[in-house]
């Protein structure tokens, strides 16, 4: 294994690149959370200063102006369309989801996630580039007592045994909408000589719970105050960790296709 050469990181280091020179292989992280043109006002905590504005019939140029130089393209979506965003259509506003107090159409986050995941796709299907793409499924949280702002947690040291926890019914809704637009897109790839495989981690990552950060999101939080008062990361995955098994799982499958 080489050591990889970072050649590219945007202002914040959320998109980087690197070279492995021996394989003369890139690798690029592209930090697009809906793949949607939108505009963002959070912290690196999440804490909005505005409502998220998300064009939902425009894709996020960051991405699509570089889609043509890939041989491979891994896509999710997933959480960050549950939170509040003004949408905008045909250059006007056509509602919202959770703005209380806005006086906007109250639109559902499944209408927004469909909408998006259809265009996505249908731009990688129809793009003339014959990419082998992979949509990872949504990835589970486990919040306990609380959500990631009021106050929950993830103190478990051990996976879940099948049986032993259900999927809910957020990642459930947002699986589903995957596996339609998934199903309906993987015809037209087919038919244009793109491969689209489904990365199908969700279940599997759910059986999971002791495999994200908690409270060390940020290192040694407790080093000053023993008891001191951190917010919960139950969302996002530590390395090593069940990310290793995705990877193991697209491998596979990358060689099997291969053969």
């Amino acid at each position: 294994v080489e050591q990889a050469v970072e050649v590219y990181h945007d202002e914040q280091y959320k998109s980087k690149r690197w070279h492995f020179p021996s394989h003369n292989f890139t690798l690029s992280v592209i930090w697009s959370p809906f793949l949607l043109k939108a505009d963002i006002f959070e912290d690196i905590n999440g804490v909005s200063s505005a409502e998220t504005q998300l064009h939902l019939d425009k894709l996020d140029k960051t991405w699509t102006d570089q889609y043509e130089n890939f041989d491979y393209a891994v896509i999710a979506g997933g959480k960050w369309f549950l939170k509040t965003a003004i949408y905008h259509e045909n250059g006007m506003v056509t509602g919202c989801h959770s703005c209380l107090g806005k006086n906007l159409t109250e639109m559902s986050f499944e209408y927004a996630y469909r909408r998006a995941l259809k265009s996505i796709l249908d731009f990688m299907m129809g793009s003339g580039r014959k990419a082998f793409v992979f949509l990872r499924t949504t990835t589970p949280d486990h919040f306990e007592n609380g959500e990631w702002f009021s106050g929950g947690t993830c103190n478990r040291t051990g996976p879940f045994k099948e049986g032993e926890v259900d999927i809910k019914d957020v990642d459930a809704e947002m699986r589903g909408i995957e596996m339609e637009e998934f199903e309906k897109a993987s015809i037209v790839g087919a038919e244009n000589g793109v491969t689209l495989k489904l990365l199908d981690t969700t279940r599997m990552s759910m059986l999971r719970p002791d495999g994200h950060p908690g409270p060390y999101r940020q290192f040694q939080p407790f080093a000053k105050d023993k008891n001191a008062k951190v917010q919960n990361d139950c969302l996002h995955w530590c390395l090593p960790g069940p990310i290793d098994s995705w990877n193991d799982i697209l491998m596979e499958m990358v060689i099997r296709e291969a053969h």
